[in-house]
């Protein structure tokens, strides 16, 4: 019998923590999760298989002591909210260079647009500037830049807007539709006709577990095109999901605007209005060329099930022509 291959996974109880944790459970993979709470954790998961073991991720020693044994560092988490990302995310991200560099590990990252200003517009491949125009932008770019002068093996796959079959910290289930109650509207975050990429999490996961069985070399970015949509497609997209019409609504950003000083996650979404004003796509060329092509579930069967994992698909709807119904949506900021 051979070994299983080791995994620790930080922010398991996420979106791309817990979406790369199931996905290398399936492949036979032996992973572990670190958690300040770790009975809690494993309940709030609802995740079996997983080994939970207690630490916090600010902890260098916690992360290294929690990575031995291990070939692979998913490096998940992620403050919720948009909240104190100056505080957290450096020395979260220390703390998994740490753990990687005692044990030769190879650290997952999930990329994000938020490193990119207009200027790397529409269309962002490998080669970008990266001249984020948020705070939060320039974290980011810090934190890849501390992954590429680590001297570890890195692997990170930048996406679009995450959305899953778990309800949690992104767009689709905290800002374009409301979770725990039936989908009746959405609420639009910029103009219905611009572009917008999109990542669904299983793929993502996907992406992550076969690009490590390609020749990889010590620092590897990659890009998934994932759903390039619309606005109108998004809510078409739903509409077929949930087998009903939806009304649309704008995001007030007026009123948020208003409401900012009083609410730090509001204050730095704000920041991230702009990538709704244009379109930010992302080419997928060098990540086709490993794979022969890049994961994709069709769209409205990934929003289908991330509907009904948030608790938002309708009860008893009759069909309408064409496999439509009719009904409705609500789409919230993302706090």
């Amino acid at each position: 019998m051979t070994t299983p291959r080791q995994a620790l996974v930080i922010g398991a109880t996420g979106g791309v923590g817990g979406a790369i944790a199931d996905r290398l459970l399936a492949d036979g993979w032996q992973v572990r999760a670190i958690n300040r709470d770790p009975a809690t954790a494993a309940q709030r998961s609802g995740r079996s298989g997983l080994e939970w073991v207690r630490g916090d991720a600010m902890v260098q020693a916690d992360v290294v002591a929690a990575a031995q044994g291990c070939e692979i560092i998913v490096h998940g988490a992620n403050p919720p909210g948009y909240k104190n990302w100056a505080g957290l995310q450096m020395p979260m991200i220390r703390s998994t260079i740490a753990a990687a560099q005692a044990t030769g590990a190879r650290i997952l990252f999930p990329g994000t647009v938020y490193n990119y200003g207009p200027d790397a517009f529409p269309r962002i491949d490998e080669r970008s500037p990266q001249t984020p125009r948020s705070r939060k932008g320039a974290i980011r770019v810090r934190m890849e830049q501390a992954l590429r002068d680590a001297g570890v093996p890195v692997l990170i796959v930048r996406c679009g807007d995450f959305f899953g079959p778990r309800p949690g910290n992104n767009w689709l289930s905290q800002g374009i539709v409301r979770a725990g109650r039936p989908i009746t509207s959405v609420m639009a975050p910029g103009p219905m006709d611009v572009a917008h990429t999109w990542a669904y999490l299983p793929d993502v996961a996907e992406t992550f577990v076969r690009l490590l069985d390609t020749d990889l070399g010590a620092v590897e970015v990659v890009q998934m095109k994932g759903h390039e949509i619309t606005g109108r497609e998004l809510v078409a997209g739903l509409e077929a999901a949930a087998g009903r019409k939806l009304k649309v609504n704008r995001l007030p950003w007026p009123a948020l605007m208003l409401a900012a000083p009083f609410n730090e996650s509001l204050r730095e979404m704000l920041e991230m209005r702009y990538l709704w004003n244009e379109p930010v796509l992302l080419d997928d060329t060098a990540l086709v060329a490993r794979l022969g092509a890049e994961p994709r579930t069709p769209l409205v069967e990934a929003l289908r099930t991330a509907l009904a994992g948030q608790s938002s698909l309708p009860v008893g709807e009759g069909q309408l022509a064409g496999g439509e119904q009719g009904g409705g949506v609500s789409i919230l900021p993302a706090i």
